[in-house]
């Protein structure tokens, strides 16, 4: 495990009293399962059309956020018309409901800590003031934030459709803080850490080693504004430092 930071703007004299966390791949993991499923739900579908690839489920899923949201029950509809269209129509219904049983076995699945954060969400609680700002299905996320048993340690916990600079903006207004004094941690770049640049406000990205496609943002390292550390041990230490 690697246990560094780097720092493009690093400033000992932050005053920094608020952090909130991402949940999905930030505190628990989450891309491994969809991963897992998507593996599943492909050998399933490979006797209709051979060699096709996830691309076709991607761009479903893109197409779907505007009425699905993100999480479990959008990803399983779009994998319900993805099939409807591999197999021209075809697919019986033992194998749509072998997909939805695939979507309940998700839902049912344990719920891993990441390394660190069992032992150190806790800390940092005793220092600053905590928020969790996930994105997703408010069942779904509601579920495994409950069954994290990291709820208490967070002051404020919000689940939003998405994370844009306004829905950053709108919650810290809610709750009075400043964006100076105001630091996002999460794996995601285009959801965790430009946005929160966008309002003047601090981010650390601790990126995971899978990123769902939708996610991924490529910025060469000599544009990037924010932090970067490589566990929420690194995160810990980095923080002392300040």
């Amino acid at each position: 495990m690697l246990e560094s930071c780097s720092a493009a703007r690093y400033n000992k004299d932050m005053n920094i009293t608020t952090i909130a966390f991402d949940a999905d791949d930030t505190l628990w993991a989450n891309e491994d399962l969809f991963v897992a499923t998507q593996q599943q739900y492909m050998q399933l579908l490979a006797p209709y059309r051979h060699n096709w690839d996830a691309a076709e489920l991607h761009a479903a899923e893109r197409r779907n956020l505007n009425y699905f949201g993100y999480g479990i029950k959008g990803f399983t509809l779009s994998m319900i018309e993805t099939a409807i269209e591999v197999s021209d129509g075809a697919i019986p219904g033992r194998d749509i409901a072998a997909i939805i049983d695939m979507a309940k076995a998700m839902v049912h699945a344990p719920l891993t800590l990441l390394p660190g954060v069992a032992e150190l969400i806790p800390q940092f609680a005793q220092k600053y003031h905590l928020m969790l700002i996930t994105k997703g299905d408010l069942f779904d996320q509601e579920a495994k934030i409950a069954r994290s048993g990291l709820a208490e340690y967070f002051r404020h916990i919000d689940i939003v459709s998405e994370k844009t600079p306004h829905a950053y903006q709108r919650i810290l207004q809610r709750s009075d803080i400043n964006p100076q004094s105001f630091l996002m941690v999460g794996n995601s770049l285009r959801s965790d850490i430009l946005p929160v640049i966008a309002i003047g406000a601090h981010a650390v990205h601790i990126p995971y080693h899978l990123t769902w496609a939708h996610e991924h943002v490529d910025i060469p390292p000599h544009e990037r504004s924010w932090h970067e550390c490589e566990s929420v041990y690194a995160l810990h230490d980095w923080l002392a430092d300040r």
